[in-house]
């Protein structure tokens, strides 16, 4: 099991969480589960509907979409965080490249960690704008 320490420097290390401060990453921290999943297991599979996050404490998985790997990621990186956000459709499929351990964010808890800390909210919605903006100059120039 990783440590609180542990846990708060890989939220602070999730684009999404950036910006939160010590407390309130130990609120989201509070409000997530540690799992275990071993090499080969399946932890979100593309089209299904989401409804947390994963936070990659310890380990690999790979990222495919329509069957063709995307991407490989790895300690501190997350997967799922719009589905903190919304009821959407998994854009990818995720597989454990290696065994893993993962912080789970239900969304809702989550969004009960957002009623109690409004500035959360607030601090999410910058860092969507700030990656919206970076999307619309990567495809439009």
């Amino acid at each position: 099991m990783a440590s609180m320490k542990a846990q708060l420097n890989s939220l602070k290390n999730v684009p999404l969480f950036s910006a939160c401060s010590k407390k309130e990453l130990e609120k989201v921290a509070k409000a997530a589960d540690e799992i275990t999943m071993t090499a080969g297991s399946v932890v979100v599979d593309q089209g299904d509907m989401g409804r947390e996050a994963y936070v990659i404490l310890k380990g690999e998985v790979t990222i495919k979409r329509n069957n063709r790997k995307i991407a490989t990621l790895s300690d501190g990186d997350v997967v799922g965080e719009l589905s903190l956000l919304d009821h959407g459709p998994r854009t990818a499929s995720v597989v454990c490249a290696t065994d893993c351990t993962l912080l789970v964010i239900d969304q809702r808890r989550f969004i009960n960690v957002l009623d109690e800390v409004p500035s959360i909210a607030h601090k999410l919605m910058g860092s969507l704008a700030s990656r919206i903006r970076i999307m619309d100059r990567t495809y439009t120039g």
